[in-house]
């Protein structure tokens, strides 16, 4: 029994659309806690102070983590492992024992330092807060900045697995993860306050961080501290992750940004944002990050190989699938806004008035959540041909984009009283205070939009991809509109059966509606004769969950 559970963590996955489901299987438990921690987060303090240092206190450990740790991301770190276990096991363990070196010491030092100067920050960072607000900012800063130094480690133990395209530890880490920020909320809070909500972080952290131990160990490539470093390869490595590094601060600069500017609109605000953002996220981890990160270990393999057409067959198989998921899951999730909220986040202090604003959020966060799932894709796929440059660009023109759209949007919602009252009223929320905060959301799907646009066009395969529009995208968008009219209509027709004032009369009529939305889908494609919808088939027909077990060494898919 032991045994099998062990072998668990050397498992390899064969083929796209099974490690795809599998990775999606694991990010919808892992979904499902983060719910759960939301859901504690929304009844335990409503949008307001409390939940507003606690989402602010995130943004200088995660800019370091997008920005230090992305030297050993899986996207940068993944074709250098495979290209140097060709060259036999002295030289991937030279090179594994040499980046973590560097890594560790790097990450340690920059933590350090923004531990010495988080009072300076957070005052020029989040000037709408007042004074003890920014004490308890300080404190929970400071905590928190052990989880990049954790999630790195995590990140390039990462790396060597899903090299190996071992799956399983690496989608089990975010499920612990949410565990331990669950066990801050229930256990540490209780005891230390906010600062026990940082403790639970950094406990996930490190179990994010554990899991994957045992599978690292069993591929033969642990690292160990070296006081000699290859700085060659440490070079390469860096010259490589720098566009990245820069295009992944460019979007933290745009949430912190956008972060900053929700400190001036209203206590809650910034609660309010990133709850409809960490709502918006639940499809984009199950089917944008799932298939990205099935698909760049053998996007990576294949072009090394110098197999270009398995390469592109690959990449538009995985853009058609995203295309087929994602745009029905967004359609109804605007359709349903307001019963997902509700639904998920409505419990103790969080009001009637904050569930409408954070569905009004989240619904233009939906819009973008199919851009936002083929840009992961697509910034992966240049990754695995070495192209990072491209990517950089267009991520900090779409970066820019944003920030200017909301300049102006905001300037418009202040001054334009049609503007205004088009926005309020389309969302349904004229009668709510801090109805600004909507715009950022809006201005950060508007940048998506072209983000993934601009990386669509860029790309080599688009001569292939006139039959992708045609059909996936036609039948997919088309079959949606129809899901989304059948679900309105049913909202209206269950808002007579149930009693909407409890929360179990808004789930059934979300659910229903949903039902019956789905059920309209799945007729109409199957009518179109949906080439996607037999894959799926054929793919849940292999029991993708119980892929056997292979020799340690990765494969060919």
């Amino acid at each position: 029994m032991v045994k099998r559970l062990l072998s668990i963590f050397h498992r390899e996955v064969r083929g796209l659309h099974e490690a795809a489901y599998l990775l999606g299987l694991f990010a919808f438990l892992s979904q499902l806690l983060a719910i759960l921690r939301d859901r504690l987060f929304a009844a335990s303090f409503g949008a307001g102070s409390v939940l507003d240092i606690y989402y602010a206190a995130f943004r200088v450990p995660d800019f370091i983590f997008v920005t230090v740790a992305s030297i050993v991301a899986v996207s940068v770190l993944v074709p250098f492992i495979v290209n140097v276990e060709k060259a036999g096991r002295l030289r991937s363990t030279t090179f594994v024992n040499s980046i973590f070196s560097f890594f560790f010491l790097l990450v340690t030092v920059v933590s350090a330092a923004a531990f010495m100067f988080m009072p300076e920050l957070s005052s020029k960072l989040f000037f709408g807060f007042d004074e003890t607000s920014r004490q308890s900012l300080i404190e929970l800063s400071r905590i928190l900045l052990l989880s990049p130094i954790l999630l790195g480690i995590s990140n390039f133990f990462g790396s060597i697995t899903q090299a190996a395209s071992r799956f399983f530890v690496y989608a089990m880490s975010p499920i612990l993860y949410n565990l331990g920020i669950i066990l801050g909320i229930l256990v540490f809070y209780p005891i230390w306050g906010l600062n026990g909500l940082g403790a639970g972080v950094v406990f996930g952290a490190f179990l994010h961080m554990a899991i994957q131990v045992p599978a690292v160990r069993a591929q033969g490539l642990f690292p160990r501290f070296t006081p000699k470093p290859d700085w060659r390869e440490i070079k390469e490595v860096i010259l490589s992750s720098v566009p990245r590094t820069i295009a992944l601060a460019a979007s933290q600069l745009v949430i912190l940004y956008f972060l900053s500017l929700s400190s001036l609109f209203g206590e809650g605000s910034i609660a309010v944002f990133n709850l409809a953002w960490n709502l918006q996220s639940v499809p984009l981890s199950i089917i944008g990050v799932s298939y990205s990160l099935a698909a760049f270990p053998a996007l990576s393999k294949l072009f090394a190989n110098g197999s270009e057409e398995r390469f592109t067959d690959q990449l538009l198989s995985a853009t058609r699938h995203i295309l087929f998921w994602s745009v029905p899951i967004t359609v109804l999730f605007i359709v349903l806004r307001a019963q997902i909220v509700r639904t998920i986040l409505g419990a103790g202090l969080f009001t009637w008035q904050d569930t409408r604003l954070t569905a009004a959020a989240l619904a233009l966060f939906a819009v973008s959540v199919v851009a936002q799932s083929l840009s992961l894709l697509f910034v992966r796929a240049y990754y695995a041909i070495g192209n990072t440059k491209t990517p950089l660009i267009i991520n900090l023109f779409s970066a820019f984009l944003s920030i200017g759209f909301s300049v102006y949007l905001l300037f418009l919602f202040n001054n334009v009283d049609t503007f205004r009252f088009f926005v309020e009223s389309l969302l349904r929320v004229s009668d709510l205070p801090s109805t600004a905060i909507l715009i950022l959301p809006l201005a950060y799907s508007v940048g998506m939009l072209f983000n993934a646009i601009l990386l669509w066009l860029r790309l080599k395969f688009l001569g292939k991809s006139k039959h992708l529009f045609r059909q996936t995208f036609f039948q997919s968008f088309s079959a949606s509109v129809l899901m989304g009219f059948a679900a309105y209509l049913a909202l209206n027709v269950f808002d007579d059966v149930f009693n909407l004032n409890t929360f179990i009369g808004i789930f059934l009529q979300g659910l229903c509606a949903g039902l019956i939305g789905i059920v309209v889908f799945a007729l109409v494609l199957k009518l179109l004769k949906n080439t996607e919808m037999v894959e799926v088939w054929q793919t849940l027909h292999k029991r993708f969950w119980k892929s056997r077990v292979i020799g340690p060494e990765p494969t060919e898919l």
